[in-house]
Protein backbone atom coordinates (compact mmCIF):
# COMPACT_ATOMS: atom_id res chain seq x y z
CA UNK A 1 0.00 0.00 0.00
CA UNK A 2 3.28 2.53 1.18
CA UNK A 3 4.91 1.22 -2.45
CA UNK A 4 1.41 2.31 -4.06
CA UNK A 5 1.35 5.58 -2.84
CA UNK A 6 4.36 6.45 -3.29
CA UNK A 7 4.40 5.87 -6.59
CA UNK A 8 1.56 7.76 -7.75
CA UNK A 9 2.64 10.25 -6.00
CA UNK A 10 5.96 10.43 -7.73
CA UNK A 11 4.53 10.36 -10.55
CA UNK A 12 2.17 13.21 -9.77
CA UNK A 13 5.53 15.45 -8.83
CA UNK A 14 7.20 14.84 -11.62
CA UNK A 15 4.78 16.59 -13.73
CA UNK A 16 5.02 19.50 -11.50
CA UNK A 17 6.86 22.63 -13.28
CA UNK A 18 7.27 25.38 -10.12
CA UNK A 19 9.88 22.86 -8.52
CA UNK A 20 13.22 21.72 -9.51
CA UNK A 21 14.67 18.52 -10.06
CA UNK A 22 16.28 18.75 -6.59
CA UNK A 23 13.48 19.76 -5.05
CA UNK A 24 11.09 17.00 -6.35
CA UNK A 25 13.97 14.31 -5.49
CA UNK A 26 14.02 16.04 -1.73
CA UNK A 27 10.42 15.96 -1.25
CA UNK A 28 9.92 12.23 -2.58
CA UNK A 29 13.01 11.03 -0.37
CA UNK A 30 10.97 12.81 3.08
CA UNK A 31 7.69 11.23 2.04
CA UNK A 32 9.46 7.93 1.58
CA UNK A 33 10.47 7.67 5.02
CA UNK A 34 7.69 9.17 6.15
CA UNK A 35 5.37 6.07 4.77
CA UNK A 36 8.46 3.40 5.40
CA UNK A 37 8.06 4.62 9.18
CA UNK A 38 11.73 4.82 9.50
CA UNK A 39 11.40 7.18 12.13
CA UNK A 40 12.73 7.07 15.53
CA UNK A 41 10.25 7.72 18.27
CA UNK A 42 12.09 9.02 21.30
CA UNK A 43 12.05 6.39 24.45
CA UNK A 44 11.14 9.13 26.80
CA UNK A 45 13.46 6.73 29.74
CA UNK A 46 16.82 7.87 27.72
CA UNK A 47 16.09 11.03 28.10
CA UNK A 48 18.57 13.49 30.26
CA UNK A 49 18.87 16.81 31.38
CA UNK A 50 22.20 18.08 29.53
CA UNK A 51 25.44 18.69 31.76
CA UNK A 52 27.29 21.64 31.74
CA UNK A 53 29.81 19.66 29.31
CA UNK A 54 27.41 19.06 27.01
CA UNK A 55 25.69 22.28 27.38
CA UNK A 56 28.41 24.85 27.95
CA UNK A 57 27.56 27.85 30.26
CA UNK A 58 28.22 30.82 28.02
CA UNK A 59 30.32 32.95 30.97
CA UNK A 60 32.90 29.83 30.18
CA UNK A 61 33.38 30.95 26.96
CA UNK A 62 37.06 32.57 26.22
CA UNK A 63 36.87 36.11 25.66
CA UNK A 64 37.43 37.78 22.05
CA UNK A 65 40.67 39.06 21.42
CA UNK A 66 41.58 42.93 21.87
CA UNK A 67 43.94 43.10 18.98
CA UNK A 68 41.21 44.35 16.34
CA UNK A 69 43.42 42.44 13.55
CA UNK A 70 43.00 39.40 15.51
CA UNK A 71 39.12 39.71 15.85
CA UNK A 72 38.79 41.07 12.13
CA UNK A 73 40.86 37.46 11.41
CA UNK A 74 37.71 35.66 13.10
CA UNK A 75 34.77 37.62 11.40
CA UNK A 76 36.94 36.85 8.09
CA UNK A 77 36.05 33.03 8.89
CA UNK A 78 32.58 33.88 9.69
CA UNK A 79 29.50 33.60 6.84
CA UNK A 80 26.33 34.18 8.23
CA UNK A 81 23.09 32.95 7.42
CA UNK A 82 19.56 34.40 8.42
CA UNK A 83 16.22 32.10 7.60
CA UNK A 84 13.31 33.94 6.04
CA UNK A 85 11.45 32.92 9.55
CA UNK A 86 7.87 31.56 9.93
CA UNK A 87 5.39 32.61 7.97
CA UNK A 88 3.27 34.41 11.08
CA UNK A 89 0.02 33.13 9.93
CA UNK A 90 -1.27 33.13 14.21
CA UNK A 91 -0.56 36.73 14.09
CA UNK A 92 -2.68 36.94 10.74
CA UNK A 93 0.68 37.32 8.30
CA UNK A 94 0.00 36.49 4.01
CA UNK A 95 3.95 36.12 4.07
CA UNK A 96 6.65 35.94 5.87
CA UNK A 97 6.86 37.59 9.39
CA UNK A 98 10.52 39.01 8.15
CA UNK A 99 8.68 41.32 6.47
CA UNK A 100 6.91 43.07 9.25
CA UNK A 101 8.09 46.66 10.35
CA UNK A 102 10.01 46.36 13.79
CA UNK A 103 10.69 49.86 14.08
CA UNK A 104 12.38 52.81 12.58
CA UNK A 105 11.24 51.65 9.01
CA UNK A 106 13.12 48.77 9.36
CA UNK A 107 12.40 45.08 9.04
CA UNK A 108 12.87 41.99 9.74
CA UNK A 109 14.40 41.02 6.21
CA UNK A 110 16.55 44.27 6.24
CA UNK A 111 18.76 42.77 8.75
CA UNK A 112 19.46 39.23 6.47
CA UNK A 113 22.44 38.49 4.64
CA UNK A 114 21.65 35.52 2.57
CA UNK A 115 18.14 34.22 1.97
CA UNK A 116 17.06 30.80 0.39
CA UNK A 117 13.58 29.97 -0.30
CA UNK A 118 11.87 26.34 -1.33
CA UNK A 119 8.86 24.78 -2.18
CA UNK A 120 7.23 21.54 -1.45
CA UNK A 121 3.45 20.88 -2.46
CA UNK A 122 1.19 20.38 0.52
CA UNK A 123 -0.48 16.79 -0.18
CA UNK A 124 -4.41 15.72 -0.12
CA UNK A 125 -4.65 13.37 2.83
CA UNK A 126 -7.75 11.34 1.02
CA UNK A 127 -6.10 10.57 -2.02
CA UNK A 128 -2.40 11.19 -0.68
CA UNK A 129 -1.55 13.23 -4.01
CA UNK A 130 0.30 16.91 -4.33
CA UNK A 131 -2.08 18.97 -4.32
CA UNK A 132 -1.27 21.32 -7.11
CA UNK A 133 -1.64 18.34 -9.54
CA UNK A 134 -5.29 18.52 -8.44
CA UNK A 135 -5.13 22.25 -9.74
CA UNK A 136 -4.41 23.94 -6.61
CA UNK A 137 -1.33 26.25 -8.29
CA UNK A 138 -1.46 29.48 -6.18
CA UNK A 139 0.30 29.82 -3.06
CA UNK A 140 -1.96 27.82 -1.02
CA UNK A 141 -1.20 24.65 -2.35
CA UNK A 142 2.88 24.85 -1.14
CA UNK A 143 4.23 24.72 1.99
CA UNK A 144 7.96 26.04 3.12
CA UNK A 145 9.21 22.38 4.33
CA UNK A 146 10.66 23.59 7.57
CA UNK A 147 13.92 25.04 7.79
CA UNK A 148 15.71 21.58 8.39
CA UNK A 149 16.26 21.64 4.43
CA UNK A 150 18.68 24.45 4.78
CA UNK A 151 22.01 21.87 4.51
CA UNK A 152 20.66 20.43 1.14
CA UNK A 153 19.67 23.78 -0.25
CA UNK A 154 22.78 25.86 0.96
CA UNK A 155 24.17 22.67 -1.15
CA UNK A 156 21.62 22.19 -4.23
CA UNK A 157 21.93 26.26 -4.51
CA UNK A 158 26.03 26.25 -4.96
CA UNK A 159 25.96 28.71 -1.64
CA UNK A 160 27.91 26.05 -0.17
CA UNK A 161 31.13 25.30 -2.19
CA UNK A 162 30.70 29.56 -2.87
CA UNK A 163 31.37 30.28 1.28
CA UNK A 164 34.04 27.45 1.22
CA UNK A 165 36.35 29.24 -1.41
CA UNK A 166 35.66 32.35 0.28
CA UNK A 167 36.15 31.11 3.79
CA UNK A 168 38.22 29.08 6.36
CA UNK A 169 34.85 27.21 7.28
CA UNK A 170 33.53 28.00 11.09
CA UNK A 171 30.23 29.12 11.01
CA UNK A 172 26.44 30.34 9.41
CA UNK A 173 23.61 31.26 12.01
CA UNK A 174 20.03 30.29 12.70
CA UNK A 175 17.28 28.05 13.27
CA UNK A 176 14.17 27.06 15.81
CA UNK A 177 12.65 25.59 18.88
CA UNK A 178 12.39 22.82 21.27
CA UNK A 179 14.67 22.01 24.43
CA UNK A 180 18.06 20.51 24.15
CA UNK A 181 18.52 17.53 25.73
CA UNK A 182 21.62 14.52 26.35
CA UNK A 183 20.21 11.31 24.63
CA UNK A 184 22.20 7.96 24.20
CA UNK A 185 25.43 10.42 25.48
CA UNK A 186 24.77 12.99 22.40
CA UNK A 187 23.24 16.20 22.48
CA UNK A 188 19.82 16.03 20.62
CA UNK A 189 17.37 18.65 19.82
CA UNK A 190 13.48 17.84 21.11
CA UNK A 191 10.81 18.94 19.47
CA UNK A 192 7.05 19.30 21.48
CA UNK A 193 5.65 16.97 18.11
CA UNK A 194 8.04 14.43 19.30
CA UNK A 195 7.14 14.33 23.19
CA UNK A 196 4.22 11.53 24.14
CA UNK A 197 0.89 13.20 25.08
CA UNK A 198 1.25 11.69 28.51
CA UNK A 199 4.97 13.77 29.29
CA UNK A 200 3.32 16.74 27.71
CA UNK A 201 3.32 18.67 30.82
CA UNK A 202 6.80 17.36 31.40
CA UNK A 203 8.30 18.77 28.99
CA UNK A 204 6.73 22.32 29.29
CA UNK A 205 7.94 22.65 32.93
CA UNK A 206 11.23 24.30 34.03
CA UNK A 207 12.89 21.70 36.17
CA UNK A 208 13.61 19.08 33.69
CA UNK A 209 13.77 20.90 30.65
CA UNK A 210 15.70 24.06 31.40
CA UNK A 211 17.15 24.82 28.03
CA UNK A 212 15.23 26.24 25.55
CA UNK A 213 16.47 26.54 21.71
CA UNK A 214 16.97 29.80 20.45
CA UNK A 215 16.95 29.22 17.18
CA UNK A 216 20.87 29.72 16.31
CA UNK A 217 23.70 27.35 15.27
CA UNK A 218 27.36 27.62 14.44
CA UNK A 219 28.33 25.13 12.08
CA UNK A 220 31.35 23.77 10.30
CA UNK A 221 31.03 24.29 6.24
CA UNK A 222 32.78 21.25 5.46
CA UNK A 223 31.27 19.11 7.85
CA UNK A 224 27.56 20.37 6.51
CA UNK A 225 29.11 19.53 3.12
CA UNK A 226 30.24 16.09 4.07
CA UNK A 227 27.16 14.87 5.43
CA UNK A 228 25.04 16.45 2.96
CA UNK A 229 27.12 14.07 0.14
CA UNK A 230 26.42 11.28 2.53
CA UNK A 231 22.71 11.80 2.73
CA UNK A 232 23.19 11.83 6.57
CA UNK A 233 21.44 13.58 8.16
CA UNK A 234 17.95 12.47 8.39
CA UNK A 235 16.03 14.47 10.49
CA UNK A 236 13.60 13.62 12.37
CA UNK A 237 10.06 14.36 10.45
CA UNK A 238 7.43 16.12 11.83
CA UNK A 239 4.29 15.73 10.39
CA UNK A 240 1.92 18.82 9.99
CA UNK A 241 -1.76 17.97 9.31
CA UNK A 242 -4.03 20.93 8.16
CA UNK A 243 -7.41 22.24 6.86
CA UNK A 244 -6.72 24.88 3.99
CA UNK A 245 -9.48 25.99 2.05
CA UNK A 246 -11.76 22.85 3.94
CA UNK A 247 -9.23 20.49 2.68
CA UNK A 248 -7.34 18.34 4.60
CA UNK A 249 -3.51 18.11 3.44
CA UNK A 250 -0.49 17.08 5.16
CA UNK A 251 2.80 18.43 5.34
CA UNK A 252 5.92 17.18 6.60
CA UNK A 253 8.80 19.14 8.03
CA UNK A 254 12.21 18.85 9.71
CA UNK A 255 13.71 21.37 11.47
CA UNK A 256 17.71 22.23 11.29
CA UNK A 257 18.31 22.54 14.95
CA UNK A 258 17.46 18.34 15.06
CA UNK A 259 20.64 17.64 12.89
CA UNK A 260 22.80 18.77 15.68
CA UNK A 261 22.93 14.94 16.49
CA UNK A 262 24.55 13.99 13.36
CA UNK A 263 27.24 16.14 14.08
CA UNK A 264 30.44 14.69 15.89
CA UNK A 265 31.57 16.54 19.17
CA UNK A 266 28.42 18.80 19.57
CA UNK A 267 27.68 21.09 21.95
CA UNK A 268 24.88 23.72 23.35
CA UNK A 269 25.74 27.39 24.66
CA UNK A 270 23.77 28.65 27.12
CA UNK A 271 23.34 32.40 26.96
CA UNK A 272 21.73 35.35 28.63
CA UNK A 273 17.91 35.58 27.90
CA UNK A 274 19.05 39.07 26.72
CA UNK A 275 20.47 37.63 23.60
CA UNK A 276 17.32 36.00 22.47
CA UNK A 277 14.05 38.42 22.13
CA UNK A 278 11.56 36.34 19.92
CA UNK A 279 8.21 37.61 17.95
CA UNK A 280 5.90 35.24 18.03
CA UNK A 281 2.83 37.07 18.92
CA UNK A 282 1.58 41.16 18.11
CA UNK A 283 2.35 41.55 22.10
CA UNK A 284 6.49 40.39 21.26
CA UNK A 285 5.99 43.06 18.85
CA UNK A 286 4.39 45.60 20.84
CA UNK A 287 7.51 44.97 23.56
CA UNK A 288 9.73 45.39 20.41
CA UNK A 289 8.33 48.59 18.74
CA UNK A 290 7.89 49.93 22.41
CA UNK A 291 10.70 52.66 24.20
CA UNK A 292 11.60 49.30 26.23
CA UNK A 293 14.43 48.38 23.36
CA UNK A 294 16.44 51.10 21.29
CA UNK A 295 17.65 50.61 17.74
CA UNK A 296 21.54 51.01 18.13
CA UNK A 297 23.76 49.70 14.64
CA UNK A 298 21.24 47.53 13.27
CA UNK A 299 20.72 45.47 17.06
CA UNK A 300 17.66 45.77 18.92
CA UNK A 301 19.11 46.91 22.54
CA UNK A 302 17.08 46.70 26.01
CA UNK A 303 16.39 50.33 27.27
CA UNK A 304 18.63 50.91 30.48
CA UNK A 305 15.89 52.66 31.90
CA UNK A 306 14.11 49.80 32.48
CA UNK A 307 15.61 48.60 36.00
CA UNK A 308 13.17 45.69 36.18
CA UNK A 309 15.44 42.73 34.53
CA UNK A 310 12.03 41.11 33.63
CA UNK A 311 9.89 42.49 30.70
CA UNK A 312 6.58 43.66 30.67
CA UNK A 313 3.71 40.93 30.71
CA UNK A 314 1.28 41.48 27.96
CA UNK A 315 -2.04 40.08 27.35
CA UNK A 316 -3.91 41.20 23.85
CA UNK A 317 -7.33 40.57 23.22
CA UNK A 318 -8.35 38.61 19.70
CA UNK A 319 -8.84 42.27 18.54
CA UNK A 320 -5.04 42.97 17.99
CA UNK A 321 -4.32 39.15 16.96
CA UNK A 322 -3.74 39.89 13.30
CA UNK A 323 -0.62 42.59 12.67
CA UNK A 324 -2.77 44.37 10.23
CA UNK A 325 -5.55 45.21 13.30
CA UNK A 326 -2.64 45.73 15.99
CA UNK A 327 -1.19 48.27 13.99
CA UNK A 328 -3.98 49.84 13.30
CA UNK A 329 -5.61 50.43 17.01
CA UNK A 330 -1.92 52.24 17.91
CA UNK A 331 -1.61 55.49 16.49
CA UNK A 332 1.96 55.07 18.46
CA UNK A 333 2.93 52.05 20.56
CA UNK A 334 2.49 53.43 24.37
CA UNK A 335 6.09 53.82 26.56
CA UNK A 336 5.90 50.95 28.67
CA UNK A 337 9.85 51.14 30.42
CA UNK A 338 7.72 51.12 34.08
CA UNK A 339 5.06 48.93 32.96
CA UNK A 340 4.35 45.36 34.68
CA UNK A 341 1.17 44.12 33.52
CA UNK A 342 -0.88 45.11 30.64
CA UNK A 343 -3.97 43.20 29.89
CA UNK A 344 -6.49 44.38 27.34
CA UNK A 345 -9.84 42.86 25.37
CA UNK A 346 -12.51 44.14 23.55
CA UNK A 347 -12.70 47.00 21.23
CA UNK A 348 -9.76 49.37 22.45
CA UNK A 349 -7.74 52.02 20.88
CA UNK A 350 -5.12 53.82 21.71
CA UNK A 351 -3.63 57.63 20.96
CA UNK A 352 0.05 58.61 20.65
CA UNK A 353 2.66 59.61 23.16
CA UNK A 354 0.38 57.17 26.17
CA UNK A 355 2.81 56.25 28.83
CA UNK A 356 1.64 52.92 31.02
CA UNK A 357 2.80 51.88 34.41
CA UNK A 358 2.48 49.32 37.18
CA UNK A 359 -0.72 46.86 36.45
CA UNK A 360 -2.57 47.87 33.42
CA UNK A 361 -5.90 46.67 32.74
CA UNK A 362 -8.15 47.87 29.98
CA UNK A 363 -11.47 46.38 29.42
CA UNK A 364 -14.00 47.66 26.48
CA UNK A 365 -17.60 46.84 27.16
CA UNK A 366 -19.88 44.32 24.49
CA UNK A 367 -20.67 46.52 21.90
CA UNK A 368 -18.88 50.04 22.95
CA UNK A 369 -15.67 51.79 21.41
CA UNK A 370 -13.19 52.75 24.20
CA UNK A 371 -10.86 55.03 23.13
CA UNK A 372 -7.53 56.13 25.30
CA UNK A 373 -6.65 59.29 24.39
CA UNK A 374 -3.48 60.78 23.23
CA UNK A 375 -0.81 61.69 25.81
CA UNK A 376 -2.74 59.86 28.74
CA UNK A 377 -0.75 58.45 31.63
CA UNK A 378 -2.43 55.03 32.83
CA UNK A 379 -0.80 53.87 36.18
CA UNK A 380 -2.00 50.91 38.21
CA UNK A 381 -5.67 51.46 36.60
CA UNK A 382 -8.82 49.30 35.73
CA UNK A 383 -10.06 51.00 32.81
CA UNK A 384 -13.63 50.12 31.92
CA UNK A 385 -15.25 52.44 30.58
CA UNK A 386 -14.06 56.58 29.69
CA UNK A 387 -15.31 57.56 33.27
CA UNK A 388 -12.26 56.02 34.58
CA UNK A 389 -9.55 57.56 32.57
Amino acid sequence: MADEKLAKLREAVAGLSQISDNEKSGFISLVARYLSGEEEHVEWAKIHTPTDEVVVPYDTLAAPPEDLEETKKLLNKLAVLKLNGGLGTTMGCTGPKSVIEVRNGFTFLDLIVIQIESQYPRVVADEFLPWPSKGKTCKDGWYPPGHGDIFPSLMNSGKLDLLLSQVTPKTLADVKGGTLISYEDKVQLLEIAQVPDAHVNEFKSIEKFKIFNTNNLWVNLKAIKRLVEADALKMEIIPNPKEVDGVKVLQLETAAGAAIRFFDHAIGINVPRSRFLPVKATSDLQLVQSDLYTLVDGFVTRNPARTNPSNPSIELGPEFKKVECFLGRFKSIPSIVELDTLKVSGDVWFGSSITLKGKVTITAQPGVKLEIPDGAVIENKDINGPEDL
